[in-house]
């Protein structure tokens, strides 16, 4: 009966794509969607829940979309539930897709799934997938499409290979067996999106392949869900609600269906709509608001822990949001999380429009490697804007390699061969440790020792001779460990250096070879302690990594985005005002804020420096150099005109 009731709704729906999303949404730049619980999917088939929470959502928050879903952790919405919610959304106007979460439950907060050897385990991941696809043209999985059971069945089936492996094996079997051959059969017309979380760099290890796997699938969606850095479990930094879009945008190039926020896990307002803000800073052509329950729930919602910057003109503004709400009369609960989305989005819509395509410094992340986890997050925050992508990017003019560039086999041939077309290439102190032995000395004779030095005072100097502080002596810092780096005097040059007592250590180093330029970028033992350095240092730091993008002399946790456009956003993730520069190659340039029409007055050029033996040996490029001024948890909106 199952089968033969899906084989019926599959013609009905072949005929009208009500799935797909229409070519411009409420908002100008980018569609905006709401995933429906299956809980929520049992409750909205009750006409009078409809008409109530559909009117609480719909003067928070514009969308154009809902992802319906059918199952979750053992739980079925019945057919006529999912046809009642479906049709119901349809008639206010909006588009319907489905929703499918292959988990099984969990226990006090952690997470279980499927176990793919267990025959009713499989059975039930066929039934559930088959009833979605029996709905909807368009199938969306939730980030649980991986694999935690360590069962007997599991380690007996495993063998010799490594967990990774195994299950990475067992989870391409699962998507072609379980997954989309079942969907496939029922409704050929579905397209199936798998949706991946926000922990790129473990995917591996639990069976998640951006490799194979995303191809399989007719696209890949995008978790943002950054939330809070400090009081989660997984410490995500805010710059990866940007960076991974970016970088799946570059494993799906047209087929990376957007960004996905959830409401949890934050201490302010303000957080949840930095992580709306900055999916689409990436240019996510979606943003997915999960979910629907916590966004209408008929409570107001609390500003949280914002004392510090209450008051101030931030990019959320509470005040502004509040006022905007447009409430029901008497009995009305008041503003709740849909309106902080509705609020932000509104907000972001206004500026998106002048901005091109994302632009960064190219990072190499192979398929399926890790190491130095999330650095380039770490980077994003301290201002270093970052573009990840899976493949070498054999034609950037800088790459930076991390550890992660390791797991190629061939990385080394592709280092040199990118230095002998006169390309720069950026190694750190952890992609050195890996592979000091396995050829990278052919190119650079450097030693990470496996010592760390306690570093407090730093130096900029390109060539010969004395060098320059780069400590703030108003915000004396604590030492930092550094690992500590051999290299030979006059082959390589340390351009900016470390000093413990009377030794020092490169933080950037620099060797020629053939018509390029190789850096060693030394990261300290933990990653985290960038936000720790002089703001001098992480300026210099970015002038000669920058490739000619624009150069962001702001303190930590200060993000910048630029684009091909020569537009460029710059967002404080701070609890205080910010100051600092955007520094501009060349001397006629002006910079225009984009919120405010206004330019920005640039400061008088630096005096000439008596220091003719260094000037013989490097001239920087003219520079042109407006100091800016951000609020806390706000952005600013700039455009460079010539």
């Amino acid at each position: 009966m199952r089968g033969l009731f899906a084989v019926i709704v599959s013609m009905l729906v072949l005929t009208t794509m009500s799935s797909a999303s229409p070519d411009q949404g409420k908002y100008r730049n980018f569609r905006t969607a709401i995933y429906v619980v299956v809980n929520s999917t049992k409750q909205l088939a009750d006409p009078k829940v409809f008409a109530r929470q559909f009117d609480r959502m719909q003067r928070q928050l514009k969308f154009d979309k809902v992802y319906v879903e059918v199952y979750r952790n053992h739980l079925f919405a019945t057919d006529a539930e999912i046809e009642a919610v479906k049709k119901a959304f349809e008639a206010k106007g909006i588009s319907v897709a489905g929703g499918v979460t292959l988990a099984a439950g969990g226990k006090n907060g952690q997470f279980g799934t499927f176990d793919y050897e267990d025959a009713a385990d499989r059975a039930e991941c066929v039934k559930a997938v088959e009833l979605a696809a029996g709905h909807f043209n368009e199938v969306i999985l939730d980030d649980f499409f991986f694999y935690t059971s360590k069962s007997d069945a599991d380690i007996a089936a495993k063998g010799a290979r490594s967990w990774t492996q195994y299950r990475l094996d067992k989870m391409r079997e699962a998507a072609r067996v379980l997954v989309l051959g079942p969907a496939k059969a029922v409704n050929p017309q579905v397209r199936m999106i798998i949706k991946y979380p926000n922990w790129y760099e473990h995917f591996q290890g639990l069976g998640y392949d951006l490799d194979q796997e995303a191809r399989l699938f007719d696209g890949i969606y995008t978790g943002t869900e950054t939330r809070d850095p400090i009081i989660t479990d997984q410490l995500l930094q805010q710059y990866e609600s940007f960076e991974i879009i970016r970088y799946f945008d570059n494993i799906r190039p047209g087929g990376n269906g957007g960004g996905w926020v959830d409401t949890y896990s934050i201490r302010y307002a303000d957080r949840y709509a930095e992580q709306l803000w900055d999916t689409l800073f990436a240019k996510a052509p979606e943003i997915t608001l999960f979910n629907w329950h916590d966004l209408v729930e008929e409570t107001a919602v609390e500003p949280g822990d914002r004392a510090a910057w209450k008051g101030r003109p931030t990019g959320f503004n509470w005040n502004a949001m509040a006022k905007s709400y447009r409430g029901a009369g008497k009995g009305d609960p008041g503003p709740g999380l849909g309106s902080i989305a509705g609020y932000s989005l509104e907000q972001v819509d206004k500026v998106l429009g002048f901005l091109g395509k994302p632009v960064g410094i190219a990072s190499y992340k192979p398929y399926q490697s890790e190491g130095e986890d999330f650095l380039q997050n770490y980077l994003g925050n301290a201002g270093i804007p970052i573009e990840m992508t899976p493949e070498f990017p054999a034609d950037a003019p800088l790459v930076l390699l991390t550890e992660q560039a390791k797991y190629d086999p061939g990385i080394v041939g592709k280092i040199e061969a990118r230095l002998k077309a006169g390309g720069s290439v950026v190694v750190t102190s952890g992609f050195l440790r890996a592979m000091q032995d396995k050829g990278f000395r052919d190119i650079a004779e450097w030693e990470n020792t496996g010592r760390v030095l306690a570093i407090r005072d730093f130096v900029n100097g390109f060539g010969a001779g004395n060098g320059t502080l780069l400590n703030d002596p108003k915000h004396p810092g604590a030492a930092v460990l550094f690992p500590e780096i051999r290299f030979y005097t006059n082959d390589s040059w340390p351009i900016i250096r470390g000093v413990a007592g009377g030794k020092g250590n490169p933080i950037l180093l620099m060797n020629r070879y053939s018509k390029g330029i190789v850096y060693l970028l030394n990261i300290p033992e933990n990653q985290a302690d960038l936000y720790d350095l002089p703001q001098a240092l992480l300026t210099q730091i970015k002038t000669y990594l920058s490739g000619g993008l624009p150069v962001l002399d702001a303190p930590d946790r200060v993000a910048l985005f630029p684009y091909d456009n020569e537009t460029l956003v710059v967002e404080s993730f701070r609890h205080t005002i910010s100051q600092g520069n955007v520094i501009l190659r060349g001397e006629n340039v002006k910079l225009r804020d984009l919120l405010t029409g206004k330019l920005l007055v640039a400061k008088p050029p630096p005096k000439a420096v008596p220091d003719p033996r260094r000037r013989r040996y490097f001239k920087p490029p003219p520079t042109t150099v407006f100091p800016i001024t951000l609020e806390p948890h706000s952005y600013r909106v700039y455009r460079i005109e010539h």
